[in-house]
């Protein structure tokens, strides 16, 4: 397989050689290319023909949002890595680029003890996705394996069904626009609370939860320690922490700590489908959305275990079929559906 060919767009010259040290340290990326402002960049993806971007956001002549939207234009299916701070400023810049049609993010490094921290954070981070979503890109036109189907039999037959008592969302990479397709589509009055877990930093938890309120009829904040689970309304797990639900008398609340990560994620989707599970055994409604790794697998079975349900996204929908693709191959989906099929079915499934 040839290198995955990367070019690098970054104001400054620093990031810039940083960037291109870290990759080209990897045997499988060589970095083609790299500019300081998005017109350069633009002139140089025809002349270099990279398989992946890595791009600022803040940039002086063409911008990163400027620069993905001309981007986009041309290439609709080029895989762009915003490389973005985490600031509020930053996270709102992000959470716009992923709507223009960034593939994916990584933060710039804040707060690490020393240089080799850093820069062993963006290797760990930054690394990963490139390959995941670079080799993605590559096999498109190729046919995917076929999934094997006597692993996927309903739990329930038709009729013996149970009445859904709460809905429990995981998703990763892809994540921001995925929720911005099923939450919007769901009433005012859905019967159920809604638990999400999204792979993501702080600061960047609480836009996410304020731009799906302004564009839903269901309220979503991110979780906080003692809110009290109401049906119609959504919490998102807040960034580095794990949220849980536990039973406190009649009434069920949000609980969130900082106990390790599991699946190197904190939130982690298992964390939280484990626990509803616990509580709320066969009313559980599990949707495992696009996202990179496996997060997710172990709480499904869980939920499959107490008498839940589990609905998946569809590979072609997916940006990444990761987390999804790794619970329909292991015959714990009751359903899997492309992306602007699942609302529906969480309605059906709900009422």
């Amino acid at each position: 397989m040839p290198k995955i060919r990367i070019l690098v767009v970054d104001d400054s010259v620093v990031v810039r050689r940083m960037l291109t040290n870290i990759l080209s340290a990897d045997p499988d990326i060589e970095v083609v290319g790299a500019a300081a402002n998005g017109s350069i960049a633009l002139a140089k993806i025809p002349q270099v023909n990279p398989d992946s971007i890595v791009l600022d956001l803040e940039m002086p002549d063409l911008d990163g949002l400027a620069t993905l939207a001309a981007i986009r234009k041309t290439y609709p299916r080029l895989p762009i890595i915003m490389f973005s701070a985490i600031t509020q400023k930053g996270a709102e810049a992000t959470l716009d680029a992923l709507a223009l049609g960034a593939s994916d993010y990584v933060t710039k490094p804040a707060n690490m003890s020393s240089k080799d921290v850093a820069l062993q954070y963006i290797q760990q981070q930054l690394i990963p996705k490139i390959k995941v979503l670079s080799d993605r890109q590559r096999s498109r036109k190729s046919t995917p394996p076929p999934i094997s189907q006597t692993l996927l039999q309903p739990k329930f037959k038709a009729g013996d069904r149970p009445t859904g008592e709460i809905l429990a969302i995981g998703v990763s990479t892809g994540g921001p626009n995925a929720l911005s397709t099923i939450l919007p589509a769901l009433p005012a009055n859905f019967p159920l609370p809604i638990v999400i877990v999204q792979h993501m930093p702080p600061v960047f938890t609480q836009r996410l939860a304020e731009r799906l309120t302004s564009i839903s009829q269901i309220p979503v904040k991110e979780g906080m320690n003692g809110d009290i689970l109401q049906p119609g309304r959504a919490w998102i797990a807040p960034g580095d922490y794990h949220m849980i639900v536990e039973k406190e008398g009649t009434r069920v609340c949000i609980r969130t700590h900082q106990d390790p990560p599991e699946n190197s994620c904190r939130p982690a989707v298992d964390v939280l489908f484990r626990s509803v599970a616990k509580i709320y055994q066969a009313g559980t409604i599990a949707v495992v959305l696009t996202g990179m790794g496996q997060d997710g697998l172990h709480g499904c079975q869980c939920i499959r275990e107490a008498g839940g349900q589990v609905l998946v996204q569809d590979e072609g929908s997916s940006v990444v079929w990761g987390m999804p693709g790794i619970v329909a191959n292991a015959g714990l989906a009751d359903s899997i559906l492309p992306l602007n099929k699942i609302a529906g079915e969480i309605i059906r499934r709900s009422s």
